[in-house]
């Protein structure tokens, strides 16, 4: 199947002679959700921005299942539901009337079964008559989805959809946005919260200065790039390693207590095999040993910086 986004040669120069964007290749497939990751000022809230049809680019092409979104903005901004950080919407009017008049925005026919169905699913229909000024924040966010789903969109884009919202909530909105994903919508989201992104993410794409430096799927990229350590407690203090055990991947503590092995998370364990054995030869003894691997945000913080 072709991508739902395709996103070829696009650029992004402000007046002011600020480079956005540098010549990003992105594609994003159907019913995936895919997390954009990077800083802040690395262009994540500018392509998103091109892609919805909010701002125009200098170059390149944006297609949303295959309708250009400038020469037939109409077709590609109908498929696109967008989740702004920032709260906007009318907190005077009831939460079903604005989520019925976001729908009539795209020119959809009243559908009061499928707006039913939305706050339903966002736990919102209780509140349905209520007042936008009398939610909760975690409510007000709510609707904003709400909103960003009521014509029925095949593409949502959350940015930043948890922030500010407690643990609770972000874990339910998670759930909802799983059971998005089961229906076919494609979900692209940004977010701050590393955790939020290795929970839910099929793929990751990562945005520095520009340009995108890598897409991977989550669970290749951990492999790819991430660290593994073995940790040793040791029986008895070492002043030094013996000559045999010097190894540029073992680091023995200040105290002398304890021996990290660091190797990279796709290989096999022969290395631990190897070292262990030769403790033994060096007679080495050790009390006990313990296992880590990089999480997703340690391999963001090194694509940022730059050292992968």
């Amino acid at each position: 199947m072709s991508p739902i986004i395709s996103v070829e040669g696009l650029s992004k120069t402000y007046a002011t002679g600020f480079q956005a964007l540098k010549t990003v290749d992105l594609q994003i497939e159907r019913g995936e959700i895919f997390a954009l990751l990077g800083p802040n000022g690395a262009g994540k809230t500018t392509l998103i921005s091109i892609i919805c049809g909010i701002v125009n680019p200098s170059g390149g092409h944006v297609r949303i299942d295959g309708h250009d979104v400038v020469a037939d903005y109409r077709a590609a901004r109908s498929l696109i539901g967008l989740v702004p950080q920032e709260l906007s919407t009318d907190m005077f009017e009831t939460v079903i009337n604005t989520v019925t008049f976001s729908r009539g925005l795209f020119g959809k026919p009243k559908n009061p079964a499928h707006i039913e169905k939305v706050l339903r699913d966002l736990s919102l229909w209780e509140k349905r008559d209520s007042k936008i000024m009398a939610l909760s924040g975690g409510m007000k966010r709510r609707v904003m989805i709400a909103k960003a789903l009521s014509h029925e969109p095949q593409v949502l884009f959350l940015d930043e959809p948890t922030a500010g919202v407690d643990v609770e909530l972000r874990r339910s909105m998670w759930e909802m946005v799983r059971a998005l994903r089961a229906t076919g919508v494609t979900v692209i989201l940004t977010t701050h919260y590393i955790d939020e992104a290795e929970e839910m993410a099929d793929r990751v794409g990562v945005i520095r200065q520009g340009e995108i430096v890598l897409v991977e799927e989550k669970a290749a990229l951990m492999r790819k790039l991430g660290r593994r350590q073995l940790k040793l407690h040791l029986r008895e203090p070492l002043a030094a390693l013996p000559p045999g055990l010097v190894d540029p991947a073992l680091e023995l503590s200040a105290d002398g207590t304890e021996l990290t092995y660091t190797f990279d998370a796709t290989a096999d364990q022969g290395g631990v095999a190897d070292l262990l054995r030769r403790l033994a030869q060096h007679e080495v003894d050790f009390k006990d040993l313990q296992t880590s691997e990089s999480s997703l945000e340690d391999i963001f913080v090194s694509l940022v910086r730059g050292r992968t």
